[in-house]
């Protein structure tokens, strides 16, 4: 079969919309004045900044004021977690419950705030991805100030109990926080009526520029100043707007939340196609509940071989795609959300996540299912791992 290229890795990054991109355009060349500016050039960043907050707004139903731009769904992470533990801290409540899969832009926060005077409850998932939300309700005291937990998770695409959570917390009078980067614009979210306090957003997922995100804050919630300088951002959070990335920003997610149930039934089949091809292959699983999943993610654990070995021969065969996160394909240690749900060191190395849209294609579908067996049995002949495997000697 002739080599193609497939783009299969969506959850570390999407390429900038043709849409997109021309709504920025004019941002760099004729619009390009400071949105803080008083004069005409200035006053039309401003107002284009301010169209494309309440476009942000809608797509979560919340309110424009609401929304907080920010340079990535981590520092929104950042900005919540920090935030809603300095203003606790002062009532006395100095106790945050977050779950142990986390993005890491969530765990490492906790862990500095740990090292400052907080402690954080790691509630466990189940061994398809799940939490339990009376896990959560059992883990909250008196003096509990937040609870963050994802939306949806970026290696194996689980989708949590949002709503369910965020009412215990209610219950209890506890801020909730949900890392929602993965989540927006693959299912649908109504922040009001999901009962979220703050949710954090991230553009390059959604077919915005990289260096663009959001956090929302519900109508109420005083959070202090992550970046301190101008007046920006109604005082919260300094620095000049980005006015290009913001301008996308709107245009990506709107584009995004329109028509999500008619791009899932295109996009599901394929997806549920890939896994139960790749679950042809003779000792591989399924990490993350069948169903209760994001609807273009598939993380498989093929044993006998290493993930890094498969991502670099399926980029010889043109296919990109990943093993863990992005954000940490460069270390050596096996991912802690496939560890969590229980998996052995030896099966969590060798990990796949493919992540498709709507434009990935049933040929495209076929090519990476005639190309991987080949692949893995390459990598099982040359897997020292494969060999004790066979002769019953693996995991002792």
């Amino acid at each position: 079969m002739e080599k193609r290229f497939i783009y299969a890795d969506n959850a570390a990054t999407t390429a900038v919309s043709e849409e997109v991109l021309n709504a920025m355009l004019p941002y760099f060349r004729t619009a390009y004045g400071n949105a803080s500016s008083i004069y005409k050039l200035g006053r039309d960043a401003q107002r284009d900044v301010e169209a494309a907050r309440e476009k942000v707004a809608k797509a979560l139903g919340a309110e424009p004021r609401e929304i907080f731009f920010t340079s990535c769904g981590s520092e929104a992470d950042n900005w919540a977690i920090k935030g809603a533990a300095e203003t606790m801290a002062k009532k006395g409540k100095r106790h945050i419950i977050t779950s142990v899969f986390e993005h890491h832009a969530v765990l490492h926060t906790c862990e500095y705030l740990e090292k400052h005077g907080i402690e954080v409850t790691y509630v466990p998932v189940s061994d398809k991805g799940l939490i339990d939300p009376e896990d959560i309700r059992k883990a909250i005291r008196e003096d509990t100030a937040l609870v963050t937990i994802m939306f949806a998770n970026n290696e194996i695409g689980t989708i949590q109990p949002i709503a369910e959570i965020a009412e215990i917390c209610h219950e209890k009078g506890v801020l909730f926080h949900t890392d929602a980067v993965q989540a927006v614009g693959h299912v649908d979210i109504d922040v009001k009526k999901m009962g979220i306090d703050m949710l954090s957003l991230s553009g390059h997922k959604i077919h915005a520029q990289k260096g663009i995100g959001a956090l929302y804050v519900r109508k109420g919630i005083i959070l202090p100043n992550l970046i301190h300088g101008g007046g920006q951002e109604r005082g919260k959070r300094a620095g000049t707007e980005n006015v290009p990335a913001i301008v996308g920003l709107g245009v990506a997610i709107e584009n995004a939340t329109k028509n999500i149930a008619e791009r899932n039934a295109v996009i599901i089949p394929r997806r549920n196609r890939l896994i139960d091809g790749i679950l042809q292959i003779p000792y591989t699983r399924l990490n993350g509940d069948r169903d209760k999943r994001l609807p273009g993610n598939l993380n498989i654990s093929i044993e006998g071989i290493e993930g890094e070995s498969l991502l670099l021969m399926l980029d010889m065969n043109g296919i990109c795609a990943s093993s863990g996160s992005a954000c940490t394909s460069g270390s050596l240690d096996p991912s802690h959300v496939l560890l969590s749900i229980g998996l052995k060191h030896e099966i969590a190395h060798g990990s796949l996540r493919l992540s498709i849209e709507d434009d990935t294609s049933d040929e495209d579908v076929d090519y990476i299912l005639s190309v991987l067996p080949g692949i893995v049995s390459r990598l099982r002949e040359m897997s020292p791992v494969w060999e004790k495997m066979m002769k019953g000697e693996a995991y002792e």
